[in-house]
C-alpha cells in the first residue's frame, strides 16, 4: 500500500547531514511494513532485526555502545555485510533492547554515514533506569493511520484522490455522490493498515469490525502490560473518548470518566495515552492571534482517538449507520466527523492545532489553526443546518480587525461568503496543502 511518509524516508536518505531516523507511530498502524519496503526498494541490501523476544538484540547494547562493536555483531546475526551508503540498518521494537536509544547518540556522532533507523510502539512509555532520549542526536518522523488520501489510493481511486488533491471545486462537485460513499467507508474502516487491506481486498465488513476489535484488544494488553498502576484509570479515560466527543461541548470533562474525577488522579493517565500515540491532546487558545501557542490554556483541551474506524469500533457503531446513510457525518453530535479532520490536520507536523470556547457562554470554534500565512477558524458542520453563528460572531464581530477568514467543512459544495469558505469534508487535506504551496 502507498503511505505518503515514503516520500520523506527517500529525503532522509538522500540527506548528506542524516542523522540515525527514529519512526514513531502506535501499534499497527505500518511501521515495520513501510520500512521493510523502503529498504527493499532503496537499498542494495536490508539488514532487519526486532528485538522483541530476541535475547541477543536486546544484549547487544549492554556489554558498551562501540559502533564498530555493533556493527560488526549485527553481521553476525544476519549474516549481511552492511555497507555504508548501500545498506539500510533497520532495528525493531527498540524500545525492548536495554540503552538501545542510547546507541544512536554514537551512531550519529561516529558513523554518519550508516542509514539506521529504529522503530517501536511504545517507545514513548518504556522508561528504563539510567536511558534517555537522544535529544539532538536523531531524525524524527511520525507514523499515523492512513488519511482518507491513502484510503483512496488502496482502493484504487488514485484518479478521484488526484482531483481531491486539486481543489478543483466544479470536479469534485460533479463526483460529489462518488466520493461521499468513499468517505462514508472510511468512517467505517478508518486507516489501520490491516483493516484497509482487509476490506479493500474482500470487503467483507464483518470481519473489518473484528480486525478493529482485535486492535482494540491488543492495546487493552499494552495498558495491563506496560502502565503497571495506572492500568485501570488509563482504560477509564480510553473507554470514555467516544463519550467526550459525543457531547455538545466536547472540552474534556475528568467528571465523564467516573463520578468525581478529578485532574490529580487522571492526568498520568491522559499523558500515558498521548505517549503512545494513541490519543491526542488539542489545547484551547484564548485569543485568535500569532502565535496561537502564546495563548493556550493547558488546563482546557479535547482529546480524540487516533483512527476515525477505532473510534467507532470502541461506540460499536453498527455498520448500517456508518456505511448508508449521511447521518454518519452527523450522528453523536458530530463526534466521527470531528475526529476525521482533526487526523486528516495532524497529518501536518508544523501545523499548529487549537480550539476556542468561552466559559461564560455556548460559543466554540472546533479548531483553531496556524499556518505560515495565517490563523484559520475551521467548523466542522456535518448537519443539515448549516448556519454558522458560533463562526460568524468569531470572525465578523469578536475578531473583525484581525481579518480572519473562517472555513467551514460540511457536506455542501464550495462555496466562498467572503468572511468564510465552506468546503466538503473530504477535502480537508487539499484546502491545508493549497495554504502551504
Amino acid at each position: 500500500m502507498k503511505r505518503k511518509l515514503y516520500d520523506s524516508l527517500v529525503e532522509w536518505k538522500n540527506d548528506p547531514y542524516h542523522k540515525p531516523l527514529v519512526l514513531e507511530g502506535a501499534r499497527q498502524v505500518g511501521k515495520t511494513w513501510l520500512l521493510k519496503e523502503f529498504g527493499k526498494n532503496e537499498f542494495a541490501n536490508l539488514v532487519y532485526v526486532n528485538c522483541h523476544d530476541d535475547e541477543r538484540m536486546q544484549n547487544l547494547f549492554q556489554q558498551d555502545l562501540h559502533v564498530e562493536r555493533i556493527l560488526q555483531s549485527l553481521q553476525a546475526f544476519t549474516n549481511q555485510s552492511i555497507v555504508p551508503g548501500k545498506t539500510l540498518i533497520f532495528i525493531d521494537e527498540i524500545q525492548e533492547a536495554h540503552r538501545g536509544l542510547d546507541s544512536l547518540k554514537y551512531f550519529c556522532e561516529d558513523a554518519r554515514e550508516q542509514h539506521i533507523v529504529v522503530a517501536g510502539s511504545l517507545l514513548g512509555v518504556t522508561h528504563r533506569p539510567g536511558e534517555s532520549y537522544p535529544v539532538g542526536k536523531v531524525d524524527l518522523l511520525h507514523l499515523y493511520p492512513m488519511t482518507f488520501e491513502e484510503f483512496l489510493w488502496a482502493k484504487g481511486e488514485e484518479l478521484l484522490a488526484e482531483k481531491i488533491m486539486s481543489c478543483d471545486w466544479a470536479v469534485m462537485s460533479d463526483l460529489d455522490s462518488k466520493i461521499q460513499e468513499c468517505l462514508r467507508q472510511y468512517y467505517y474502516v478508518g486507516g489501520m493498515p490491516e483493516v484497509v487491506l482487509h476490506y479493500t481486498t474482500n470487503g467483507d465488513i464483518k470481519k473489518v469490525r473484528k480486525i478493529q476489535n482485535s486492535i482494540l484488544s491488543n492495546y487493552d494488553s499494552d495498558f495491563a502490560k506496560h502502565a503497571g498502576s495506572e492500568t485501570e484509570r488509563i482504560r477509564l479515560v480510553w473507554k470514555s473518548i467516544p463519550a467526550q466527543l459525543s457531547k455538545e461541548n466536547k472540552k474534556f470533562i475528568y467528571g465523564a470518566v467516573k463520578p468525581g474525577g478529578r485532574a490529580r488522579d487522571l492526568e498520568s493517565a491522559i499523558q500515558w495515552l498521548i505517549d503512545a500515540k494513541l490519543a491526542f491532546k488539542v489545547h484551547r487558545s484564548n485569543k485568535p492571534t500569532m502565535p496561537l501557542s502564546f495563548y493556550e490554556d493547558f488546563n482546557a483541551f479535547k482529546l480524540f482517538a487516533l483512527d476515525v474506524g477505532l473510534l467507532g469500533a470502541m461506540a460499536n457503531a453498527p455498520a448500517s449507520l456508518m456505511l448508508t446513510s449521511n447521518d454518519v457525518f452527523k450522528e453523536f453530535k458530530g463526534a466521527f466527523s470531528e475526529n476525521y479532520v482533526f487526523e486528516q490536520l495532524r497529518t501536518f507536523d508544523d501545523l499548529g492545532i487549537y480550539y476556542f470556547s468561552k466559559d461564560n457562554s455556548t460559543q466554540e470554534i472546533d479548531f483553531l489553526v496556524q499556518t505560515e500565512k495565517r490563523i484559520i477558524p475551521i467548523e466542522v458542520k456535518a448537519e443539515d443546518n448549516l448556519k454558522s453563528k458560533s463562526l460568524s460572531q468569531f470572525v465578523t464581530v469578536d475578531n473583525a480587525d484581525k481579518h480572519l477568514k473562517g472555513l467551514r467543512c460540511s457536506m455542501m459544495p464550495y462555496i466562498d461568503q467572503g468572511w468564510m469558505e465552506n468546503i466538503p469534508l473530504f477535502s480537508v487535506i487539499a484546502y491545508i496543502n493549497k495554504e502551504y504551496n
